[in-house]
């Protein structure tokens, strides 16, 4: 058994990331993203508040020092896009005092630098769960799930962003075995001993061929999850 979030409709919970520091922003954005959320940054305030008044975070990771105003000053002007989304302060200030200011002023937690990746990910999944903007559900193994994408072995149902997606046998099977290896990049040798079983010799195109099928029903009109490495193989990913 595991747990995952999803937003109300089905669909990956987003976070909008805000903080000036390019290295940790990429940091903090690969670990969200690893959990299937989707992820956007911002490296300023003003910055912050269009991103969140375009994407509607389910939570905000917010910086107490930003160039161009401080945290405070962004949560104040957050609060009027999205009066109810969880703020997660980020603060290298350990004072009792700003602690305080940063609660009081309508933030809902705090970690202070330097933190785990870990303690990031934990202390935005409680938010969001008391926030009721995302739903903890527990799946069985039986449900495969990569970013907005869910396979379900018993079932045979795929979805994306909640939105039924029909497989035949042979395109279900590709896209089983590229879900159960995330991030993994799977050689067309490997592909074709596990979904069709035998070797086709000469007639290793008919890889890239199921890859196109599953790539116009999984991909269209949606950012890209299949990828492909030029001599190397196969892989999917969460999209964005």
């Amino acid at each position: 058994m595991r747990t995952e979030m999803l937003r109300p409709g089905g669909g990956p919970v987003r976070v909008l990331v805000v903080d000036d520091e390019a290295p940790l922003v990429e940091l903090l954005s690969m670990a969200l993203r690893y959990e299937g959320w989707e992820v956007r940054s911002a490296g300023d305030g003003a910055g912050a508040v269009r991103r969140a008044r375009d994407f509607r975070p389910d939570a905000v990771v917010l910086d107490m020092m930003l160039p161009d105003m401080d945290g405070l000053a962004v949560l104040g002007r957050l609060r009027c896009e999205l009066p109810d989304v969880p703020v997660l302060f980020l603060t290298a200030k350990d004072s009792v005092e700003d602690r305080i200011a940063g609660l009081t002023a309508g933030g809902d937690d705090y970690v202070t630098k330097p933190f785990s990746l870990e303690e990031v990910v934990a202390r935005l999944r409680g938010l969001i769960r008391r926030s009721g903007t995302a739903a903890a559900a527990v799946r069985d193994e039986s449900l495969l799930a990569v970013g907005d994408l869910t396979l379900d072995e018993d079932s045979h149902e795929v979805a994306r962003g909640g939105e039924g997606i029909h497989l035949t046998a042979t395109e279900f099977e590709l896209l089983r075995f590229l879900m159960r290896n995330p991030r993994r990049v799977l050689s067309k040798a490997q592909i074709l001993d596990r979904v069709w079983s035998y070797d086709f010799g000469g007639k290793a195109n008919v890889v890239e061929l199921y890859i196109s099928y599953l790539r116009r029903k999984i991909d269209a009109g949606r950012p890209p999850m299949i990828h492909t490495r030029r001599g190397a193989g196969y892989l999917i990913k969460p999209g964005g």
